[in-house]
């Protein structure tokens, strides 16, 4: 029996759209992990590729038209935090999509419905299932309408980037701490590999971390370890 849900129709609901071709939602949805050793099912790391730059192009040209008195360095900024793994995170926990991803049953063990990489991953693989489906002035108008609060967000400098940063002044405010990242392991191609981070907090494991270079892995470790000192 599978453990997510086949509720296409739901799941549209939630994305506010109606895919023409749902076996591109399929796709989208489905992570490799449910694919591994099943040549017939396509998964959604090539559609996550088209999806980044669909989506960096959305937001780069929103950016471009409505602050046009803002300088290249600033508007680079903007939206670097815009479309941050982080980011995607938020709106993969708006849409609730861990429950519709599909997955093998070891990944979901191992926290896979919650894990930030594969959330914002699958957030990436939508964009472009949508943009192939309906074309980029649906999927533009699809893009701005989900990331509104966090383009006002980031306009107004409201969003922590430097995670790390954030978690050092945290900890910090009880005395002095011993924070350490450490990296667990790495797995994928060079072009494509994930690093694997835990952040330590006098040698207490507070978050794990996952992202596509050693910096990347860190920032998300800390930024899980706020997370889960704030509940």
């Amino acid at each position: 029996m599978e453990s997510f849900s086949n509720n296409f129709e739901e799941l549209e609901e939630r994305l506010n759209v109606c895919f023409k071709d749902k076996e591109l939602l399929r796709t989208a949805i489905t992570h490799s992990s449910y694919a591994n050793g099943k040549k017939c099912i396509k998964f959604n790391e090539r559609l996550e590729f088209l999806g980044d730059a669909v989506l960096q192009l959305a937001i780069s040209e929103y950016l471009f038209l409505n602050y046009k008195d803002e300088p290249e360095g600033v508007l680079t900024k903007k939206r670097s935090i815009i479309v941050c793994e982080t980011s995607l995170y938020e709106v993969a926990k708006k849409w609730n999509i861990g429950k519709y991803i599909r997955m093998s049953k070891g990944e979901e063990l191992t926290g896979g419905r919650e894990r930030v990489s594969i959330l914002a991953d699958c957030v990436e693989a939508i964009i472009a299932a949508f943009y192939i489906d309906t074309g980029y002035k649906k999927v533009d108008k699809f893009i701005i309408e989900n990331f509104s609060e966090i383009i006002e967000k980031a306009v107004k400098n409201e969003i922590v980037l430097d995670y790390k940063t954030k978690l050092q002044e945290v900890m910090q405010q009880n005395g002095d701490v011993s924070i350490d990242y450490k990296l667990i392991n790495f797995q994928g191609p060079p072009h494509r590999r994930k690093f694997y981070t835990s952040v330590s907090v006098n040698e207490n494991i507070l978050g794990n971390g996952i992202g596509y270079s050693k910096k990347q892995s860190e920032q998300n470790a800390a930024y899980n370890a706020l997370k889960k000192m704030s509940k």
